[in-house]
């Protein structure tokens, strides 16, 4: 005769005599804390429900100014200024602004600006971050404690402005790189990465022959490129929305970045000075102000989009492993 004994949810004392869950309350994970637990159901359709707001918050008034620069002057007078719902599309505010020759030299100079002054500051920063990342290196705690510094301090607008004019600099694109060419936390990011890197691999190629400068390029950058385009990222984003630098160095409008020529365009809705060029006055009114300026807009947003999915899949990586640990 079998005997057939029954679950029990009692907990079981181990020898230590700590309670484990019995056969009837196991966890399905025993090894992860509370706090990691699945969620239920009521906190899984919160999150999505967040999720879905959030995104909807930044793909709305995305969608809305494509939209607009889009419409045309009778589908923005209809919807009383931005377009939700598209209409009647036209390509014609981006072929008056290709025409008016302004906005291309504009995204002309800012290109420039952003390769040459990105290509520099991460030239400067991996050099720096790589010297500051050998113990013993000449000048090592100085040069941090200097670093350290300008990211408290800082000597202000107009000592900065007689430093470049000082240099001969103003109306320069130079003034729009040089300035801003050192990063303090961008080189603090890079330098505790380059601290992480195995030394036994260090150690090992300069017992072999191989100099500092191989080193640093055939064994440092190729395992630090998560990190250097994140960092790249940085620079490359920052120096495409500058334009206060613009401001402040350029009195010559042909040398205007984007960026002033946008908010020439959307906050003061004027043409750019020394220009015939009048954004609400184009085509005889026919082409509406409204979808001039967010056609400007989105030519502004266009190549930080493109560029930026090719770099989020090192962002995590890149930001986590360089951060300045406690």
């Amino acid at each position: 005769m079998t005997t057939t004994v029954p679950r029990t949810s009692a907990p079981v004392t181990g020898s230590g005599g700590t309670a484990t869950p019995g056969p009837g309350r196991r966890r399905r994970h025993p090894d992860r804390p509370p706090y990691e637990a699945e969620p239920g159901p009521v906190a899984k359709t919160a999150k999505t429900t967040a999720l879905t707001l959030i995104v909807l918050a930044v793909l709305v008034p995305l969608w809305t100014v494509v939209v607009t620069s889009l419409s045309t002057q009778a589908a923005i007078n209809d919807a009383g200024g931005l377009v939700l719902v598209p209409g009647e599309l036209t390509f014609k505010a981006y072929t008056d602004i290709i025409a008016g020759g302004v906005v291309t030299r504009a995204v002309g100079v800012s290109v420039f600006v952003t390769a040459v002054g990105t290509a520099l500051s991460l030239a400067v920063a991996i050099l720096t971050a790589y010297g500051l990342s050998r113990p013993g290196s000449l000048g090592h705690r100085p040069i941090l404690f200097m670093l350290l510094i300008t990211m408290f301090f800082g000597a202000g607008m107009i000592p900065t402005y007689l430093v470049v004019a000082g240099l001969g600099l103003i109306d320069s694109l130079w003034a729009l790189i040089l300035p801003t060419a050192v990063s303090a936390f961008n080189i603090l990011i890079m330098r505790n990465f380059f601290m992480n890197i195995d030394r036994g691999i260090l150690d090992s190629a300069r017992i072999d022959g191989a100099s500092e400068w191989r080193i640093l390029g055939q064994i440092v950058l190729p395992l630090s490129k998560a990190v250097i385009a994140v960092v790249g990222l940085f620079y490359g984003v920052a120096y495409w929305n500058a334009f206060f630098n613009a401001v402040l160095y350029i009195n010559d409008s042909a040398k205007w970045p984007l960026q002033l020529v946008l908010r020439s365009y959307v906050l003061q809705g004027q043409a750019v000075p020394g220009t015939t060029f009048d954004p609400s006055s184009l085509d005889g009114g026919q082409t509406a102000g409204l979808a001039i300026q967010m056609a400007v807009v989105v030519l502004a947003m266009v190549p930080v989009l493109i560029v930026y999915p090719f770099v989020q899949r090192h962002f995590s990586s890149g930001v986590m492993i360089g951060a300045i640990k406690g």
